[in-house]
């Protein structure tokens, strides 16, 4: 089994009380992503991460979360955003992914705002 940490994120339960998160080491030290899919039902978004390197693509992460979570991580990633651009200036959005050698797109893959 691998070794787990607890790590005390400081989220609140809404009743006062701290929530410990227990991570294993291998979820702490992350994945890296260069291009997500974003799909929904009504009952939940699922945020699909990859790492984009050619020949081929890879599925790092999928995330499923209801609809109201989602809306308060758009929120809480927007709020960061503004953050880091007050301290470290404004930041260039990345360009859409390439179109494939015969002109069709590579599909919805990439940081998409549509």
């Amino acid at each position: 089994m691998a070794n787990e940490q607890n790590q005390n994120m400081g989220q609140g339960t809404g009743h006062g009380n701290k929530l410990q998160i227990k991570a294993e080491d291998k979820a702490l030290s992350g994945v890296y992503s260069n291009a997500a899919q974003i799909s929904h039902t009504k009952e939940e978004v699922v945020l699909d991460f990859f790492l984009m390197h050619p020949p081929m693509g890879k599925l790092q992460s999928r995330v499923i979360m209801s609809p109201g979570h989602a809306k308060r991580l758009a929120a809480a990633l927007t709020q960061n955003i503004k953050n880091y651009e007050k301290s470290h200036g404004d930041i260039k959005a990345a360009e859409a992914p390439a179109k494939a050698e015969d002109g069709s797109t590579t599909g919805e893959l990439g940081f998409s705002s549509k």
